[in-house]
């Protein structure tokens, strides 16, 4: 059996059930929340409830009582555009010895909540629907223990930062801790009316109602640090604030609806997480990976969230460019896995990483955010015509060229392949970064460096994107080299890679250039790029849909006919709608956008059994039942941004979507929408300055495409 250290691989672990299977989320920045569905922040199951900022839990525990028992949960939701969480809950019923004296649901409590610059702003309205007054005892408990998200994730340290005295006031209390890092961390917890006795584990209050009678409390809890501390407004203030924020972002996006309401529950939980994983970022327009576990920048995760994004949202793929560009990596640095040219991976700012305890202060051990950094400035440079940034950017692109090159192909072979600079980093360098992912037939790890096919693929792509853009800018020798280069490396691809007998290519080759005869989902990712040849990629294809692979949710990341085939494992055999994406952007690449509106149908059905229809990181690889949702994976995250995105990539690939921003056109070659959706329409879609409102209608053999509105010139073309 395979061993997990923990501590070197950044496991995450699970050493009980979760506490809710149906958490609640919210972030907004730097800051986010997760909670049960009343509302309350608890330490039980995996632990990882709480109020964090910046990497750090600055808030542990939040249990509200009435009559010293918890409420009775009515119902609760996050509200469709992700910024607020309300809750509808009861008194149960008060007893005196054997006689009730208050019956269950005379008081309701509604409590909402919504995080907004470094606050989290909470409300409890009280209503006594009862004949007689009341007299309702109510206690907030509150604990903060200021840990690091690796230690929330099980991370054990041997010291922690000081615990300071609290400072208690007569309507706040401030928990703070003196961090190992010399920051000095506070939880600032006040209410509004103040509480009748507070200390600093809880505030008590006595709540007075008449018959019929309404009362509001506001509890606010601020995360301050050394370098910041937020604003705090008056609840209905804050309140108008975000809502305006919310407003203002949901005008950006195009409308996307069809006469499927499953497709549009979708589509709509699609746009607000991905928003959500947006708004307040202190890097402009770059989504954040997901929560609880990656709730800030990551390379490899915004590049493709970008890419999944661009047809109908390209601010993202400028916003993941720019910052991308500023951060990559100038020198040799085998700590955190930097050399020149080389695209971040990961960006923390908790205490263990300013201390270093863990290497990804500033992390570059992904071995595809480099290459893909090449594709999406290729594919926004086509969507928008953006020259200016394009040129901006430019020397960051031939960096990322000469990593390719020099750092990138480490044996001078013409392939990109990695291999861990020490014990302290990811092992695995691909998206499938498990320690296990990456294996022989009879389930031997393989040895470093590794060369991933769907790296190979991305590399490809990243050349050819390049040499489009050496001719934009006017070098025809760079553009004639890069495409000399790419079709090097697709023939040599196809030499060292295809697996005859199996019908797909290998997983990877190993450091001793031994192809990993497995089949994986990592193939699909060839027809993404284009390396696969025509016929081979069309046989791969059908593969991804074998019973072996295709669960009824999607396709699996690995083949079930695989000795590593595990379909609860995070990377062997689970499902994962962005890879899923891909491939179904590979398979219209292919001539094959049937069965990428099979993978849409999919997506579609799974969000429409999961609560708030939300596509979480990804979910477990077993075979769909009759009546049955698909079965959650324990500890994904969810929202995770390129999960949110997907549905967009893959009704771009069913659409045979591309917009051509230079020359201000949108062109739909050979479109289908599957059976499920014989309607669609895109309305707001922007294109420079104009903008375009368009209805798709399945007809017998094909799509008929009708403009119904344009605003600025826009031309639309469609080959049917």
């Amino acid at each position: 059996m395979d061993e997990v250290n923990v501590s070197q691989q950044y496991y995450i672990a699970t050493k009980s059930a979760p506490a809710d299977d149906r958490p609640r989320v919210l972030k907004y920045g730097t800051m986010f929340a997760v909670f049960d569905r009343l509302g309350d922040i608890r330490r039980r199951g995996l632990g990882e409830q709480g109020i964090f900022s910046e990497g750090t839990r600055y808030l542990s525990e939040l249990e509200v009582r009435l009559w010293n028992e918890r409420p009775l949960l009515l119902s609760s939701t996050i509200e469709p555009s992700n910024f607020l969480f309300t809750a509808d809950l009861a008194n149960l019923d008060v007893s005196r010895g054997n006689t009730v004296v208050i019956h269950r649901g005379s008081l309701h409590l509604l409590r909402s909540k919504f995080l907004w610059r470094g606050a989290s702003y909470e409300e409890f309205k009280f209503v006594n629907y009862g004949m007689e007054a009341l007299s309702v005892p109510m206690t907030i408990s509150y604990a903060a223990d200021f840990n690091d998200i690796f230690e929330v994730r099980g991370m054990v340290r041997e010291r922690s930062g000081r615990m300071l005295e609290p400072e208690i006031g007569a309507d706040y209390v401030v928990l703070g801790c003196d961090g190992l890092d010399g920051i000095l961390r506070r939880t600032r917890i006040r209410s509004v009316p103040g509480p009748d006795e507070i200390s600093d584990k809880e505030m008590r209050f006595r709540i007075e109602l008449e018959p019929k009678g309404e009362m509001t409390l506001a509890f606010i809890v601020v995360c301050e640090n050394r370098s910041s501390r937020p604003q705090e407004l008056a609840h209905p203030q804050a309140m108008r604030r975000v809502e305006s924020e919310m407003q203002s972002l949901s005008r950006l996006l195009p409308r996307v609806s069809s006469s499927n309401s499953r497709f549009n529950d979708c589509i709509k939980r699609s746009c607000a997480d991905v928003q959500v994983m947006t708004v307040g970022n202190p890097e402009t327009n770059y989504p954040y990976a997901g929560i609880p576990w990656f709730s800030t920048v990551f390379g490899r995760d915004g590049i493709i969230t970008a890419l999944e994004m661009l047809w109908a949202e390209p601010s993202l793929a400028r916003g993941v460019l720019e910052f991308l560009s500023s951060t990559q990596a100038i020198d040799v640095d085998p700590a955190s896995e930097a050399e020149p040219g080389k695209i971040l991976h990961e960006l923390r700012h908790g205490e263990m990483a300013n201390l270093n305890e863990i290497p990804f202060a500033r992390y570059y051990g992904t071995v595809d955010a480099t290459p893909l950094f090449l594709v999406l400035a290729g594919a926004y440079y086509e969507r928008t015509g953006d020259r200016a940034l394009i040129e901006q950017i430019w020397p960051n692109l031939q960096a990322a060229l000469d990593w390719i090159d020099k750092y990138g192909d480490r044996d001078g072979d013409g392939f990109v392949e990695y291999a861990s600079h020490g014990d302290r980093g990811l092992v695995q360098q691909g998206w499938k970064d498990s320690n296990d992912s990456i294996f022989h037939s009879d389930g031997t790890l393989a040895e470093p460096p590794i060369a991933l096919c769907e790296v190979q693929g991305y590399v490809y792509a990243a050349k050819l994107a390049a040499a489009r853009l050496s001719a934009h800018l006017g070098d025809t020798r760079a553009t004639a080299t890069l495409e000399k280069q790419a079709a090097a490396l697709k023939e040599k691809f196809e030499e060292a890679f295809w697996l005859k007998d199996l019908n797909t290519y290998a997983l990877a080759l190993d450091g001793k250039k031994r192809p990993c005869r497995v089949r994986s989902s990592n193939a699909g990712h060839c027809l993404y790029s284009g390396i696969a040849r025509a016929d081979r990629g069309k046989a791969v294809a059908h593969s991804l849909f074998s019973p072996d692979f295709y669960s009824g949710w999607g396709i699996r990341t690995l083949a079930s006919g695989e000795v590593r085939y595990n379909p609860l494992s995070y990377h062997n055999g689970s499902i994962w709608p962005h890879d899923n994406a891909l491939i179904a952007s590979g398979l219209a690449r292919y001539g094959l956008k049937s069965l990428a509106g099979k993978i849409l149908l999919a997506l579609v059905d799974a969000s429409n059994t999961l609560e708030l229809h939300r596509l979480p990181e990804l979910f477990c690889g077993l075979e769909r039942r009759p009546g049955e949702g698909p079965t959650l994976y324990p500890v994904a995250c969810s929202p995770q941004a390129w999960a949110s995105a997907a549905p967009f990539l893959v009704v771009q690939a069913c659409l045979g979507l591309s917009v051509e921003g230079s020359q201000g056109r949108v062109v739909f070659n050979r479109p289908l929408l599957p059976e499920g959706i014989p309607q669609l329409s895109i309305r707001g879609l922007r294109v420079g300055e104009a903008s375009v409102d368009l209805l798709f209608e399945r007809e017998i053999d094909t799509v008929r495409v009708q403009v119904l509105e344009k605003q600025g010139e826009v031309e639309v073309v469609a080959t049917l």
